[in-house]
């Protein structure tokens, strides 16, 4: 019998929601930027023709090529290892843009065995196994998880966009043109410190993060997030971007996780259609258990 408890619960919304690829939004009261995500950043490649872009161009063509939708009903193949424990299930995915996201989870032949349903000010989960549910908000997923997450950036990281990357001052963005490898990064650290972090030549102190982006449409492609306070280490990857009808999204996604526990995740989309109106209801039954929450 499958089981599903308050553990499970805290995996799920680990799991599934996708946050700790970017658990703390980039804040001016917080430096976050990332460590170099690739191999030494100024090398020269003869075969890279990238021009110099300034944070404030690089911004302008992210955020104009991000996956822009109203409505979005997709179906995924999910593959996670925690903490040396495999779990494979199938996540149907839909959202209404800056509304509310509802997510359904199903084991082996359909099986559905619970549904969240998040929007800006809450987050429910009905578990249909263990009949028990939780009606809460993101103080208490923050509280139970350490993290600082919110609506947008759920909704931004699902299909590879960024939430406030861009929206902060875009000053405190420094660009780097990535010749080596032959694409553009963002990040919150400048590109000679950037260097010398991974060469090795001086010790990191505080957090950051950095975006790759790719040259040729601005996807993003890469999303990476390191906290030497906490020991934390977030890495996503986004891939096989294929244009399917209207849609032009990437259909696979690895993430790596390293804190507390190590987290494997792979996505594969097998379906995303858009702004095709969907029905956002979670009901929960009327005997059904309220989950406690246990706050750390």
């Amino acid at each position: 019998m499958i089981k599903i408890d308050h553990l499970f619960f805290k995996n799920f919304i680990l799991i599934t929601l996708l946050f700790f690829v970017i658990s703390c939004k980039y804040k001016q009261k917080t430096q976050k930027s990332k460590e170099a995500i690739i191999t030494p950043l100024d090398l020269y490649n003869e075969k890279c023709k990238l021009e110099y872009k300034n944070s404030k161009n690089l911004c302008k063509l992210a955020k104009q090529n991000e996956f822009d939708f109203e409505w979005i009903s997709a179906k995924a193949n999910v593959s996670s290892l925690f903490d040396f424990n495999e779990e494979s299930f199938d996540i149907k995915i839909k959202i209404r843009k800056d509304s509310a996201i509802l997510i359904s989870i199903q084991y082996v032949l359909g099986l559905e065995v619970a549904k969240i349903l998040i929007t800006k000010d809450s987050v429910k989960f009905v578990n249909y196994i263990e009949k028990s549910f939780f009606v809460g908000d993101f103080n208490y997923i923050n509280n139970l998880l350490n993290a600082d997450v919110d609506y947008d950036i759920i909704q931004a990281l699902l299909f590879g966009n960024s939430a406030d990357f861009y929206t902060d001052d875009e000053t405190k963005l420094k660009p780097v043109t990535d010749r080596q490898n032959c694409i553009y990064l963002l990040s919150t650290i400048r590109r000679l410190k950037l260097k010398k972090i991974q060469s090795g030549k001086i010790e990191v102190r505080d957090s950051y993060q950095v975006l790759s982006l790719n040259p040729e449409n601005y996807k993003i492609i890469q999303n990476e997030f390191i906290d030497p306070l906490t020991n934390r280490k977030f890495l996503v990857k986004y891939s096989q971007f294929n244009q399917i009808d209207s849609v032009y999204a990437p259909r696979h996604v690895d993430i790596d996780i390293t804190a507390e526990k190590k987290v494997s995740i792979k996505i594969d989309y097998v379906r995303i259609e858009k702004n095709l109106a969907q029905k956002l209801i979670l009901i929960i039954p009327k005997k059904y258990v309220a989950i406690t929450a246990q706050k750390k």
